[in-house]
């Protein structure tokens, strides 16, 4: 509908530009005026203010200057009206937007919250795209919205605002991640998020070593630097090139493909016997590999044995190539 406006709004100015000259060039070559002139009196004639002519016109001047006031009051009252129903058309869809946005987050439940679409969000939320994880965007940045809002949740506004925290969810939240550039605006959306949403697993982004364990005293369950992230895997880079490497394409081989997949102990044992790891038998059955166990305490376990005993609450870690984790995905009806 907008490009259909636009199209409306091209023809109208392409009509008014045709009538001014069509009134300069009337009036420079049938009245004999110059240029000035002649922009002057087209000017006066199809906006009707009613100045006086700069001279008496004669009759083949009349004729043209009516055919002038007729041909610019229709084209500019349909400009007019093209510009009026854009104005307002733009206006209602932009409502309609953000109803429709408002809507689809209203029924998100479970959802990540991420605050900041710059750098790190931006890989954050590629990166939810790839494990298919809802999730909605706080940003401020109008223009970064109108870029993206296409594919993309945004909600528009500053993510310290309580407001804003509850348009996006935060009650129905699982997690929360704050990106933003600025470690005292990630403290004060901790502490706001914390006090919305006390089951809310949140992690934050820090630039400064200090600003970690405030972060976490304000109630943050993980603090990430991505500075020093980022000169650790330089580093190990020089040290150990090819397993660093091997390491980066593990967790997202593609744009929307996966090698790693986080399962929980439930979804095996709501649809087969298992008491190990064993009974599972994944690689015969998918091809995928079990490369770590997490207990319900939280203890990690790295290439448990196959006897391993399954516990309720606990999940598994495995390993495989695209094909074979959808695969996995697919037969055990994992979302």
């Amino acid at each position: 509908m907008l490009r259909l406006f636009r199209s409306k709004i091209y023809l109208a100015i392409f009509l008014m530009t045709a009538v001014l000259l069509f009134g300069i060039l009337g009036y420079r070559y049938i009245s004999n005026y110059d240029w000035v002139d002649a922009i002057y009196m087209t000017i006066i004639t199809v906006t009707t203010v009613g100045f006086s002519e700069v001279r008496p016109l004669d009759a083949q001047s009349k004729f043209f200057t009516i055919s002038l006031i007729v041909s610019s009051v229709f084209i500019f009252a349909f400009a007019i009206s093209v510009i009026t129903e854009y104005v307002l058309g733009r206006n209602s869809l932009q409502i309609l937007k953000k109803k429709k946005v408002k809507s689809k987050i209203n029924s998100l439940t479970d959802h990540v919250i991420v605050c900041g679409y710059g750098r790190n969000g931006t890989q954050a939320a590629e990166r939810l795209k790839a494990y298919k994880r809802p999730f909605v965007i706080i940003e401020k940045d109008k223009e970064i919205i109108e870029r993206f809002e296409e594919n993309i949740l945004f909600i528009e506004g500053d993510a310290n605002d309580d407001e804003i925290l509850m348009e996006a969810g935060i009650d129905r939240a699982k997690f929360l991640i704050t990106a933003l550039p600025d470690d005292a605006t990630n403290l004060f959306v901790v502490l706001s998020s914390r006090q919305l949403n006390k089951d809310l697993f949140i992690i934050s982004r820090a630039s400064l070593l200090n600003s970690q364990k405030k972060l976490m005293l304000a109630g943050a369950n993980k603090v990430i630097m991505p500075d020093k992230i980022g000169g650790d895997h330089m580093a190990s880079l020089v040290v150990m090139p090819d397993l660093i490497t091997f390491m980066d394409k593990l967790s997202v081989e593609g744009g929307h493909t996966t090698n790693l997949e986080e399962v929980s102990i439930e979804d095996f044992t709501d649809q087969m016997e298992c008491n190990s790891l064993r009974d599972l038998d994944l690689r015969r059955k998918t091809g995928c590999t079990i490369i770590g166990y997490i207990s319900p305490e939280g203890d990690y376990i790295i290439n448990p044995e196959a006897d391993l005993q399954l516990q309720p609450k606990s999940k598994v870690i495995v390993l495989g190539r695209p094909e074979q984790i959808r695969k996995l995905n697919e037969m055990f009806h994992i979302v």
